[in-house]
């Protein structure tokens, strides 16, 4: 009897160890929850060298930039989220008019992102930080255009390219991070006339995505359109016969090299504003500043990285740009404030 007590006793002993022992790991397990507009594959392997690198395992809710602030707006304090990834600025400019992300003080960050790409220092911090930039060029047909008359995004609206243009709409976040830029360099004014001549110069009703801008153009559709250098890599990267037919057809400008350059945009991220793990999210945001990471930005998804030391290896953009460009270099903050007007502009042209 004496014998079954003993054992029964150790047995639970054991077992609360045990329990212990479990609770313990389950206690120190980080987690990083991230809501992510980053819909692309090869930044799973950003997320597992991280996790290897720190332990800190990662889960992801995916949406587009709307849904994300969305989302955040709707949960208020109880948002499990601690990291935001959007791509683009205005985006990212109306999460910190709207609260939504919490400043942060990293010299690690700072010293690695130039400050035009990312939000203005305030007392806590700053909000968002540009992670990967994309610019914003013109396609055109080589068949039916000549690359000096759309060297220029002010040309977009002259006469002379009367019934050739295309683009998506007008209200998508790349076209108003680029047409906010443009009220950066001409003023409100010359915008909304050149916004006019934009209308005028359309070939059809915006529509589609970038890709679709640039198949149009390669069908003879269009003459001429906009698109984020990435799309435009894709293709050049892609295997496919229509692809490569597509390239073919079509030129690539980087437009205002002789005066500004040419509107970069941006994919970024924040600290959502109620993180549970801040500690982890800003080692998150500076190991995506990494040159580990930026170089998976330049190669895995074609964008160029925002730390300016990294070289970039990929060969569709080398190609693409003859391996440098004037970029432009307003500070996409100042772009991202100018959205809501922008907009106005937009509606009072027609634009749509």
């Amino acid at each position: 009897m004496n014998t079954i007590k003993k054992t029964s006793w150790r047995s639970g002993l054991l077992g609360l160890v045990w329990l212990a022992l479990c609770g313990s790991a389950v206690a120190q397990e980080q987690v990083l929850r991230l809501y992510s507009a980053r819909h692309y594959q090869t930044d799973e392997a950003l997320y597992s060298n991280f996790t290897k690198a720190t332990g800190i395992r990662i889960t992801r809710v995916d949406a587009d930039d709307a849904g994300i602030l969305a989302r955040l707006k709707a949960e208020g304090a109880a948002s499990p989220a601690d990291v935001i990834l959007l791509v683009d600025a205005a985006r990212l400019g109306k999460g910190e008019a709207d609260g939504l992300f919490r400043p942060i003080k990293s010299a690690v960050i700072e010293a690695a992102i130039p400050a035009t790409l990312r939000a203005k220092a305030g007392p806590e911090g700053t909000a968002w930080f540009g992670l990967s930039t994309r610019a914003r060029v013109v396609v055109y047909d080589k068949l039916k255009v000549k690359k000096d008359d759309v060297d220029t995004y002010e040309e977009l609206a002259e006469p002379k390219n009367k019934g050739l243009l295309c683009t998506r709409s007008g209200s998508h976040p790349y076209n108003l991070s680029l047409f906010g830029s443009m009220m950066e360099h001409l003023g409100e004014a010359r915008t909304e006339s050149w916004l006019k001549g934009l209308v005028s110069n359309m070939a059809r009703d915006p529509k589609g995505g970038d890709t679709d801008q640039i198949k149009a153009v390669a069908s003879g559709e269009c003459g001429i359109a906009l698109s984020n250098t990435y799309y435009i890599a894709r293709l050049m990267r892609s295997n496919s016969a229509e692809d490569k037919a597509v390239i073919e057809r079509v030129g690539v400008v980087f437009p205002n090299q002789l005066s500004w350059g040419t509107h970069l945009n941006i994919a970024g991220a924040a600290v959502a504003r109620h993180a549970k793990n801040v500690p982890a999210a800003v080692k998150f945001l500076e190991y995506l500043a990494s040159p580990e990471a930026q170089n998976y930005f330049a190669n895995g998804n074609n964008e160029w990285p925002a730390v300016p030391s990294v070289k970039v290896s990929n060969p569709a953009l080398q190609a693409m740009s003859g391996g440098h460009f004037k970029a432009e270099t307003v500070p996409v903050a100042s772009v991202a404030a100018h959205q809501a007007r922008v907009q106005q502009l937009l509606d009072r042209v027609g634009y749509k």
